[in-house]
Formats: structure tokens, sequence, C-alpha cells
């Protein structure tokens, strides 16, 4: 097991020693270090197994910090961070040389963005350098969204440390944007929705990548049992020979087995089914009483959008 507690000030010795500590967000648990640090960041990558060509979220604390790190920091995003920052939404800004190639997987372009969580704050308020923290689990297994996760992904002498909060008060990843011709583009959904954009930013689009942006795989967020999505019943028909979970959105069936059955929401609650999403996903792939496991879309507006965004990525079919 991994050394866990609560003890910020050894999270920031082994930080700033060059090791790596499982840091709480709002979002997901981030596995980081000092995103400078080239050593570092190559043990990050190899011990996720992510490919080098997928890059690196940056975590700090403060714009005057960011402002370190890129090449100009433009005025769209000065309205994007003070609505949403400290918060879920990542902004990609056009690096200076300070941040390493490795860490950006040679994009010219560094993906920023200042978490809520107090413990985390409160370390990075105290580091010189920002901290580079995908999600701290294994290159396309579930995300992480409590310290137990963690220690299903890793070993101890792999991470250094996990300084636990609990479970993430949010559940899914950041919301990522940039600028092209005064324009707001979302490239990932995530914590904050489209809507919340569209009523405090006003016109933007959401479109496919054409730069390097992290999460970006078409396979992600995946348990290693199968995940297939569509109508319940259907799929139900089509694998009965099989030991089925299902994952529900806001209520159960009665031809499985209720124990073989995670509810997301008991009061249809968008909100709560996204904080309860991969801490599902993770209770289902340990049940040794189902083979495979079947879900469907929830509502398809506010933070559903990003739900289903990581349900079509982590299942085998639409």
């Amino acid at each position: 097991m991994i050394e866990t507690g609560k003890n910020s000030n050894y999270a920031i010795k082994i930080l700033m020693d060059g090791g790596i500590v499982a840091i709480p967000t709002e979002t997901v648990y981030g596995l980081a270090c000092n995103a400078l640090d080239e050593e570092a960041v190559n043990k990050v990558f190899k011990i996720k197994k992510r490919p080098k060509n997928d890059p690196l979220i940056c975590h700090t604390d403060s714009i005057k910090k960011i402002k370190k790190f890129v090449l100009n920091f433009p005025k769209d995003a000065e309205i994007i961070a003070e609505k949403f920052w400290p918060g879920p939404i990542t902004i990609l800004l056009k690096k200076n040389n300070i941040i390493p190639d490795l860490t950006t997987s040679n994009s010219e372009y560094v993906a920023f963005r200042i978490p809520d969580n107090k413990f985390t704050l409160n370390i990075l308020k105290e580091l010189d350098f920002p901290l580079a923290a995908p999600s701290a689990n294994k290159f396309e297994y579930i995300s992480p969204t409590h310290p137990d996760h963690v220690n299903l992904n890793f070993n101890k002498g792999e991470v250094d440390y996990i300084l636990d909060d609990g479970n993430c008060s949010i559940g899914i990843e950041s919301t990522i944007v940039s600028f092209e011709n005064n324009e707001l583009i979302i490239h990932r959904l995530g914590g904050i929705t489209y809507e919340e954009i569209i009523k405090n930013i006003g016109k933007c689009s959401i479109k496919e990548n054409k730069k390097k942006i992290p999460g970006q795989f078409k396979k992600h967020y995946s348990p290693n049992k199968r995940v297939y999505v569509g109508k319940i019943n259907k799929l139900y028909n089509k694998f009965k020979n099989k030991k089925i979970g299902i994952l529900c959105f806001d209520k159960k069936y009665d031809f499985i087995d209720e124990k073989c059955q995670i509810l997301l929401t008991e009061n249809s609650s968008l909100e709560e089914a996204s904080k309860n999403f991969y801490l599902s996903l993770y209770k289902l792939d340990s049940l040794n009483d189902i083979d495979l496991i079947l879900t469907s879309y929830v509502p398809n507006f506010s933070i559903g959008r990003s739900i289903n965004d990581r349900i079509r990525k982590c299942s085998e079919n639409e």
C-alpha cells in the first residue's frame, strides 16, 4: 500500500525533491510532479504507461504564476479565469520555453488550470513551479476519484504519497478550452458545462481536437470488463447468456440481481451521477459475479453531456 495521509507539508517536500504525489482535486485525483522537472515528468509517463504524445495538464494557484510560463494570457482567458477558477476548466495557452516539450508532448500549447481543492491549493501556493498532474490511474483505465482507486492502480515505490481528501466532489475531468479567432472552442467536455460557458461567456463551439489535447484517445476511462451502451432491455437480450452487471442512471431493472446493479443517482441528479460515475465503474469492475457491464446514456444536457462523453469512450458500442 502507498503511504496515505493528510500531511500537506510532507507532500510539498516530496514534490520539491522530484517525487510523485497523488493529489486530490474536485475532478479526479492527479498524479502530480514538478512540471519543469523532465526526470519526474518522464517517471509519470512511465508508471502510467501513458504514451508520450498525450500531453499533461499543469496546475498552479494563480494567474500571476501562469503568466511566467506562457507567451501571453489573452483577455478572453482572463474572462474565463474570473468566472470559473478555481474550478474544473483548463485553458490552452501558447507556452514559453520554460515548460519542457516533454510535458506538452512537443505541442506549442500548454494546458493550465487552477483546481478547486483546499489541500491542493495550499500546496500550490507554496511551490514556485507548476504541477503536471494527469489522472492517477494506468493509461486508459478508470479515472480515480478516491485514494483507494490510486492504490488499485499503483504500488508502493511508484507513487511516494497519496494526499487524502476522500471522494472528489465533481468526479469528471475538467473541460478543456482554447481560443481561435476570438472564438472560444471546447475541445473536451468536463466539469464546467457547455450551458455554463454559454451563459457566462457567450458564443462557443464544440470542435474535434486539432491540437494535442490531454485525454483525447478514442478509448479511455475504461474498466477491465467490457462496457456496452444502448437500450438496456435490448442489450440484456443480446448478452443474457453472460453474467451481467448494469450501471444504471436512476432506476434498477428487475431482470438482473440487484447486487449486480449500481445506481448513479436516486433522484435523477446529473451532478450526483457525475460524482458517482467513476466510483461506480470501479465497484462494478471489482465484482466477481459479472462478466460485462451494460449501461445507457444519461440525459444529454448540462454535465450529462460530459458523462455521455465518458460513457462513449469507455464502451464497445453505441
